[in-house]
């Protein structure tokens, strides 16, 4: 390193400065509510690397430290101040997106003619074309469906604004004034970012900022490999799924081994399924990419809180990722709903490490966002398309500490929208937006509680989105004796004659006083419920968290008159029990596991890979539906006896070795 310790740190604080203030200059200068109340945004330094050598610590996405744009800035050429770089594609940009709606910049800074940095910003938009509304379907089966793909492009050149591409962005989306408005905020915050750069280099000279670069990243990296050396040499084995494809009742398991190797660890996602024909994949392009690292990152963050939030948080990372599987998908595989997938690898991250550090990791999350979007027909014959909220569940209870309710920052930092903002941007009312009782998993540290969303439709042909929906079929787990959170659900006019209780939805049209409601699931407990202290349990009834039945059926407490019963909780709280498992997957995982072991489901996803791409989805559906075809209907979530589970482990025993 060339800089001495102080300086370093002064200049640390100074660039996480930045782009924090770059954060909140895009925040109140945006158009959209995702941008303004949700803030689905972030901003970044760029060293000449092309990776983040500062990101905001409190504002934004949370977790996209490790994103290059090297890739991206090298697409276009030679660069001149007043360049400015747009795109959304996937795979052109080499991951830095990772769906279409998200747009990106990149702003070179330059210092007497060369580049000494660049700002980097991107903000999720309203609509980009495509198929459906807002653009993201997570039934999509390519990624031609899903909008307008921008490779790399000069939207400005020598600050002069491209009108050919905002002509074309234009005619491909059904929000362009929205879309322009947030575009031109994102300028605005490449130029703040600028002017902040100058004045470092004014204050400490251009050496000291290029230095800085390269030292603030060095000096993470050296602090992250101190933390991981904490970490248990080993490697530990997780498996979770995804209900399903979207497109067939087949759920999609992800599979990893994280191996420590004194200050290293190797994500290895070597189990998990194909790439799916749904816009669930995750075009990680087989790098240490923020979508498969997220856990590790929090996990440094978490052991050490002084390690800087840059790019060599992920020095000591390294990933494989098998072409063609979900987590890294061959083009034109769609990706719009990519977050859903993520938040399951976040998932099998925390119960990996949480095998080696079972006192510090969580029990599972809720383990979905669902950005709620509608779109009411407006007079001219468009849609008003908007957010209406970013829906979560709870987090994970750990040791020492219940869940938090309603709040989950596993992915991201997505702020809910205020009602009344929301009433005001689109016709709708809102009934109930509350924290749903009895949906964290009990234990002695209780699972956070999800949320629930009830509003009506006041627009008729009015149509609802709500990608990302899951652990309808799977629960959130719990850890050391902790019960699984509840699954959510999705219901149109419930308790009405008609009523409709629906799974997982691309689009679906509703008439004018239809009622939605969303249950979003809870998270997992932690430790045995029946040592759960009393009096905790009685606030969490007084709270409106637990129900007084929950009480007494999860808890073992007998609360009556607004008080516990000390003698009925006692005698209660002595009954035998079947205890707990270490990781309480639930009873329908237990089933599915059952029947679908982890070494045959292994050997099986290896035989498909070697598969032509082409063939890999049709040969898995006919396999696992012909499987499934000797259970009861609706398996897991329908018990099976045991000697149709015997007969169906055996068949896939055998299907799995001829393949």
């Amino acid at each position: 390193m060339k800089l001495d310790s102080v300086t370093l740190e002064i200049l640390n604080n100074k660039v996480a400065a930045i782009t924090e203030e770059m954060c909140l200059t895009l925040q109140r200068t945006g158009r959209t509510l995702y941008v303004k109340e949700t803030a689905d945004f972030a901003c970044a330094l760029v060293g000449l690397d092309g990776r983040f050598f500062a990101y905001p610590r409190s504002i934004g996405i949370s977790g996209f430290v490790g994103l290059e744009c090297l890739p991206a800035i090298q697409a276009v050429g030679p660069l001149e101040p007043g360049d400015i770089i747009l795109t959304n594609d996937p795979y052109r940009s080499e991951g830095l997106a990772t769906h279409l709606p998200d747009f990106h910049m990149i702003k070179p800074y330059f210092h007497e003619g060369k580049i000494v940095a660049y700002g980097w910003c991107f903000v999720h938009c309203s609509d980009i074309g495509g198929r459906v509304p807002s653009s993201i379907s997570p039934t999509n089966a390519e990624i031609f469906q899903e909008g307008i793909r921008i490779p790399p492009v000069k939207f400005m050149r020598a600050g002069k604004t491209n009108d050919d591409i905002c002509t074309l962005l234009d005619a491909n989306s059904r929000t362009p004034d929205a879309n322009m408005g947030d575009i031109r905020a994102m300028i605005g915050t490449l130029a703040a970012g600028e002017r902040r750069i100058a004045q470092v280099i004014k204050q400490h000279g251009v050496d000291a900022l290029l230095d800085g670069q390269r030292d603030l990243v060095a000096y993470a990296d050296i602090k992250a490999r101190s933390v991981i050396s904490t970490i248990p040499n080993g490697t530990y084995r997780f498996v979770d799924y995804l209900d399903d494809d979207a497109v067939s009742s087949l759920p999609v398991r992800l599979a990893l081994a994280v191996t420590v190797d004194n200050g290293t660890v190797n994500l290895d996602f070597t189990g998990t399924d194909p790439q799916v024909a749904a816009a669930m994949n995750i075009p990680s392009r087989g790098r240490p990419h923020s979508w498969l690292t997220l856990r590790v990152v929090a996990l440094i963050h978490t052991l050490d809180k002084t390690v800087p939030v840059n790019a060599g948080l992920l020095g000591p990372v390294s990933v494989t990722a098998p072409p063609g599987t979900i987590v890294n998908p061959e083009e034109p595989a769609a990706t719009g709903v990519r977050h859903a997938a993520a938040t399951r690898v976040n998932d099998v991250l925390n119960g990996a490490f949480g095998l080696a550090l079972p006192s510090v990791m969580p029990a599972a999350a809720s383990g979905l966002i669902v950005p709620v979007v509608l779109a009411e027909p407006d007079d001219a014959g468009g849609h008003n398309v908007q957010v209406l909220e970013p829906l979560i569940g709870g987090a994970g209870a750990w040791e020492g500490h219940d869940g938090i309710d309603g709040r989950d920052c596993g992915i991201a930092n997505l702020a809910n929208n205020p009602v009344e903002t929301v009433e005001a941007e689109i016709a709708v009312e809102i009934i109930r937006y509350a924290l749903r009782p009895d949906s964290g998993g009990p234990g002695k540290w209780r699972g956070g509680c999800g949320v629930e969303l009830t509003f009506r439709v006041l627009v008729e042909g009015s149509y609802v989105l709500a990608r990302g929906l899951e652990r309808l079929v799977f629960r959130p787990w719990g850890r050391c004796g902790g019960g699984p959170g509840q699954p959510g659900s999705l219901v149109v006019n419930e308790g009405k004659a008609d009523e409709r209780r629906l799974g997982k939805i691309d689009v679906i049209e509703l008439s004018r006083g239809d009622i939605v409601s969303f249950h979003m699931p809870g998270a997992g407990g932690w430790g045995d419920p029946y040592e759960r202290d009393a009096a905790a349990v009685l606030a969490d009834v007084q709270n409106g968290l637990v129900t007084i039945e929950g009480a007494q059926r999860d808890y073992g407490v007998v609360i009556r008159d607004d008080a516990v019963d000390q003698i009925s909780t006692a005698s209660l709280r002595k009954t035998e029990r079947v205890p707990s498992p270490d990781i309480a997957f639930g009873p329908e995982r237990e089933a599915w596991d059952s029947v679908f072991c982890a070494a045959q489901m292994d050997r099986f996803n290896a035989m498909l890979l070697k598969q032509p791409l082409a063939r890999r989805q049709k040969y898995r559906r006919e396999a696992v539906n012909g499987i499934l075809s000797m259970l009861p209907k609706g398996f897991p979530k329908s018990p099976a006896n045991e000697e149709s589970i015997r007969l169906a482990r055996s068949a896939f025993s055998e299907l799995s070795k001829t393949i």
